[in-house]
């Protein structure tokens, strides 16, 4: 599949627990990012390739306010996150005018492990973006990017540029580029067997039976 292909059959078809689960089921117990970055809106879903990007703690002007803010944002690729992380939190990492920036470029989504701000002004672009909470805090005086397209570690998962990410409303997981193939295959095998299973027990199957069966639960 192309990967707009991929995108557009994990979003119609997987969600992040069945795909949580495959990766368990391959040994990689940590690809979940920290429970508290959430969607912006419950409806709201993201898939698409890992973009890094590292931020560092400042205190007071800075003689290039951002560091290399723009710089990344102006080179986000269609399809690609803007994966955001680093420093204290004490600010809002994202807003509406990085919003429209990576929407206009095609990217598919902003996951930050901090704050945003600009909420009603990012609502309205109906664009995915995952945050930790909203927070008006300027960044300018307190936290810059110093690097991107780089290998990042979040919440103890770690992150290639290129990895695919995909969120909704239960988080946001990491599926490693050299294990994509097999976790999507078995993921969307899992995902058509619950469907099975459910109408069985809707029709009056035990629990017990149908693991038995079906091996899903």
């Amino acid at each position: 599949m192309t990967d707009a292909e991929l995108f557009d059959v994990v979003r119609r078809e997987l969600y992040t627990p069945v795909v949580g689960d495959i990766l368990d089921d391959l040994g990689l117990f940590h690809q979940f990012l920290p429970q508290a970055i959430q969607p912006l809106r419950e409806e709201m879903k993201l898939v698409g390739r890992a973009m890094p990007v590292v931020m560092i703690d400042v205190f007071g002007r800075q003689a290039e306010p951002f560091g290399k803010l723009t710089e990344a944002l102006d080179q986000l690729h269609p399809g690609e996150i803007y994966l955001a992380s680093g420093g204290d939190m004490r600010c809002a990492y994202w807003g509406e005018i990085l919003t429209a920036t990576a929407k206009h470029r095609g990217a598919a989504g902003a996951v930050v492990n901090g704050f945003h701000r600009d909420t009603p002004m990012v609502l309205e672009q109906n664009w995915p973006v995952f945050s930790r909470g909203r927070f008006a805090q300027d960044s300018s005086v307190r936290t810059k990017v110093v690097d991107y397209r780089c290998p990042i570690e979040i919440g103890g998962v770690w992150v290639e540029p290129g990895d695919l990410l995909f969120g909704d409303l239960d988080g946001v997981l990491v599926v490693p580029a050299r294990h994509e193939a097999d976790v999507i295959e078995r993921a969307l095998a899992k995902a058509r067997g619950e469907k099975t299973v459910r109408k069985e027990i809707e029709a009056g199957m035990s629990s017990t039976d149908a693991f038995r069966k079906y091996g899903i639960l």
